[in-house]
């Protein structure tokens, strides 16, 4: 039997799989790390203990609870949290901790004054993106402008995944589709780096190099062997950010394929025809040459429905407080009792990008109850992610199908919130392990042991939400958009 091993790092969780060709699951083991707000806006993870360490745990319990031979393991996929910036010095070495993705917003400045320097359409004509704190070239600069003595020790600029690829084979490497969130210093027409439109940003031999995710990056090294237990010699991918990964999970692969995801954020890739250019949504060649793929996400959401349960119901046990809220919140009927939520608690990203846009709950009195608070945030979040499905339909990027995955898919009320409000049936599959299921999928896809069609077989449609029309929804939607319209000029008069 052959197998492969894929392991990604999330925002608060690692997860890693062992999966046979046929797409049968022998082992799974998962590790649970912290994000660090060290200040407002910002977002950090420690990466030889969040990234590293993790990996290092995840894949030791897999091999001793599987009883697998590391031998028999044909090829590993690693896929993590991303974009992220982690500059690191000659021996590898992080010089920092990670700055995280969109939800780290410290490079406000920086893109505001990027943008202005460059031109948002050239930018958006060049890099495919708009700047905003998605872009890793901003945060590079904010590192050179305000951590100088780490920017003169930086030999490499690193994202998450690159760091893992580095540790287990001493490849320094990074896939297009992240790449490609390196604005301004990715051009997606050549897909190559480049720094003409800003070349006071870093030196583009402190990149990774560029490969696809189907990929061969190198080989487990000894030293890499020695701590995890795999074998060395074992071939490992390009890799690639969770997100993709996980749309890859459950058959996003043909144009017009949506993913949903339910994570920490939500996070939506389509699978685009062609190229698609505008600043509400970000683009990426996709995780093949010659494909493309349109991705938005919001800000916050799985972080949101845990910040409520830690603040709000802490008479609830941990394992079954999720439940608990979730039949408080189905005894409160669509609309909340006339509750809105803005679930804006990191800023947002798509479509608004607005890293002063705050959290708001509006509509209290004294009737209101915890159920009716958490419906309204689940609602929030679910009218985040139209105002985002609304977009694309605008841009002619309406799905053909859209596959939900991730942790919230057990949440039935989230789910069927979201149907009800964006008007989209939603297909959830067999197995929604996620990334790391991706991940085994791609380093099977690299070493010739599958084909991409073989993803249906691996992880086949077991459930649709199929979407029920409600007034309700359509006014409260309109409330929620003005709400934000409304209030955001003292969002970020608080802010300041």
């Amino acid at each position: 039997m052959a197998y492969t091993l894929g392991i990604d790092i999330g925002t608060y969780e690692t997860k890693g799989v062992l999966v046979d060709e046929t797409g049968r699951i022998h082992a799974q083991a998962a590790r649970g790390h912290e994000m660090l707000v060290p200040e407002p806006g910002w977002a950090e993870h420690r990466p030889e203990e969040d990234w590293w360490g993790d990996f290092v745990n995840v894949s030791q319990t897999i091999l001793r609870e599987s009883g697998v031979d590391p031998a028999e393991i044909k090829a590993v996929a690693c896929s993590a949290i991303g974009p992220c910036m982690l500059p690191v010095d000659a021996a590898g070495s992080p010089l920092m901790n990670g700055v995280l993705y969109g939800v780290d917003g410290r490079a406000e400045a920086e893109v505001r004054e990027l943008s202005e320097r460059i031109g948002e359409e050239t930018i958006i004509t060049r890099c495919g993106n708009a700047l905003t704190s998605q872009s890793v070239g901003p945060k590079i600069l904010w590192l050179q402008r305000h951590r100088p003595e780490i920017f003169a020790q930086t030999t490499h600029i690193l994202t998450s995944t690159s760091f893992l690829v580095q540790r287990l084979t001493g490849e320094v490497v990074i896939d297009h589709y992240t790449a490609a969130n390196f604005s301004p210093l990715y051009d997606v027409a050549t897909q190559n780096w480049t720094d003409d439109l800003a070349d006071d940003i870093v030196g583009l031999d402190k990149l990774p190099r560029l490969l696809w995710s189907n990929e061969i990056a190198g080989e487990i090294t000894a030293k890499a062997a020695a701590e995890t237990g795999l074998a060395p010699g074992t071939p490992v991918t390009a890799g690639t950010i969770d997100a993709a990964a996980e749309a890859f999970s459950v058959g996003v692969d043909g144009p017009g394929d949506m993913m949903m995801m339910y994570g920490s954020t939500i996070f939506i890739i389509l699978r685009a025809q062609s190229r698609v250019a505008d600043a509400r949504i970000w683009y990426a060649p996709w995780l093949f040459e010659g494909e493309h793929a349109s991705m938005a996400g919001l800000a916050t959401s799985g972080t949101l429905t845990h910040w409520f349960r830690d603040q709000f119901a802490p008479d609830l046990p941990k394992e079954s407080a999720f439940p608990t809220l979730a039949a408080e919140a189905a005894g409160s009927p669509p609309g909340a009792n006339g509750l809105l939520m803005l679930p804006y608690f990191s800023g947002e990203r798509t479509p608004i990008h607005d890293v002063h846009a705050k959290g708001a709950l509006f509509g209290l009195n004294l009737t209101h109850s915890r159920g009716d608070i958490y419906r309204a945030l689940i609602e929030g979040i679910a009218y985040g992610t139209r105002h985002v499905t609304e977009t694309f339909a605008e841009l002619g990027q309406s799905p053909t199908r859209l596959l939900a995955v991730g942790g919230g898919t057990k949440n039935a009320l989230w789910l069927q919130a979201t149907s009800d409000i964006t008007g989209i049936d939603q297909i959830v599959c067999e197995k929604t392990v996620g990334a790391s299921y991706g991940d085994a999928f791609l380093a099977a896809l690299a070493v010739g042991l599958v084909s991409r069609a073989d993803i249906a077989a691996w992880n086949p449609p077991q459930q649709v939400i199929t979407a029920q029309s409600d007034p309700a929804y359509d006014t409260s939607y309109a409330l929620f958009r003005r709400l934000y319209e409304q209030t955001k000029d003292i969002a970020r008069e608080i802010g300041a």
